[in-house]
């Protein structure tokens, strides 16, 4: 253990313990908000970090830098071979970070039992509608019934609470919140609403179309009573919201409209290396460089300390200046 006082601290007092790893920019979708139909040019295999550099820096984040929470993205992580292995050498750091998947869960249903053993707590699951045509039209793949038999799976494996993120579009499948909600109460999962950001490959976002965090409770509440949770948030994104009581609760991740910025405990590594301090950085700090190039341990969690220097007090999504990232979603990690 060679934990050392000073963790990733930006200039605005916010410490990072929750580090967001992208283990590839590939995916098996085409999520109409997130990429084309005929995908992107997809980083050279030469550029992602191999296996051991990614397990390094975990390492090194866990270690060094207070890392507590470590959340596997993508792309699609379940399409990186060595997931597994890369989960278990994760878990078995000191002190023992959790360990979360968001995947779109097309593989779920075949490696859930593997990442279960590995040591993976728990998956967040990203599905917009339970209907099969409209699935089809926003990912471009007739695969539902993969995503439901893999929700089952996880769940079944101890893979909990499982998580579902839902995205509504207008025109597509904003009508159908209260459907969405009831189908996961049913089965025990929990529903986050997420407003649609600015991270599409297309660059075609804009506030106009996007369902706002307002609109998604109007829509919730013709159907069901909604009471703040008692907790308040602190740095989770999730506004949360009993349903009828409770205990069950659904929340919603305005992103956009009533931003989290000043709780902020993350920091992102994308799957080539680079450390982004923000969603909706224009800036990286390269760390793959270093680490090919020979960085002891120590000399690598000073160029990620310096990284988090940089971070601003927010995302500026609402300011007039607002630039989307040139890089889209899929290439950053969720």
């Amino acid at each position: 253990m060679h934990s050392d006082a000073s963790g990733l601290v930006d200039t605005w007092g916010r410490v990072a313990t929750d580090l967001r790893v992208s283990l590839t920019d590939r995916c098996n979708l085409r999520c109409t908000y997130c990429m084309p139909a005929e995908g992107l040019d997809w980083l050279p295999t030469e550029e992602v970090l191999t296996d051991d550099e990614v397990v390094r820096l975990i390492t090194i984040g866990v270690e060094r830098l207070g890392i507590r929470e470590v959340r596997f993205t993508g792309g699609e992580p379940l399409l990186r071979r060595g997931l597994p292995e890369i989960v278990r050498r994760t878990s078995q750091l000191t002190p023992r970070p959790e360990s979360s998947l968001t995947t779109n869960a097309l593989g779920l249903a075949k490696m859930a039992p593997a990442l279960a053993e590995a040591g993976l707590d728990r998956v967040n699951v990203s599905l917009d509608t339970i209907r099969r045509e409209d699935f089809t039209t926003i990912t471009l793949r007739d695969r539902l019934h993969d995503v439901i038999e893999g929700l089952e799976v996880a769940q079944a494996c101890g893979l909990g609470p499982v998580k579902v993120n839902a995205v509504l579009m207008r025109g597509v499948n904003d009508g159908q919140a209260p459907e969405l909600l009831r189908w996961c109460l049913e089965r025990g999962y929990q529903l986050r609403f997420i407003e649609q950001m600015p991270l599409d490959a297309q660059h075609r976002w804009t506030r106009e179309s996007m369902i706002t965090a307002d609109e998604i409770f109007a829509s919730l509440a013709a159907d069901f009573e909604l009471t703040p949770a008692g907790e308040p948030r602190g740095s989770a994104p999730a506004e949360l919201f009993l349903v009828n009581g409770g205990p069950a609760t659904v929340g919603v991740i305005a992103s956009v409209t009533r931003p989290f910025c000043g709780d902020c405990d993350r920091v992102r590594l994308t799957a080539d290396g680079q450390v982004r301090n923000c969603l909706f950085a224009r800036e990286e700090s390269d760390l793959r460089g270093a680490l090919r190039a020979g960085a002891t341990d120590e000399e690598i969690a000073q160029r990620w300390r310096r990284a988090m220097i940089t971070k601003r007090p927010g995302h500026g999504i609402d300011d007039v200046s607002f630039l989307q990232p040139t890089r889209p979603m899929s290439s950053i990690g969720g």
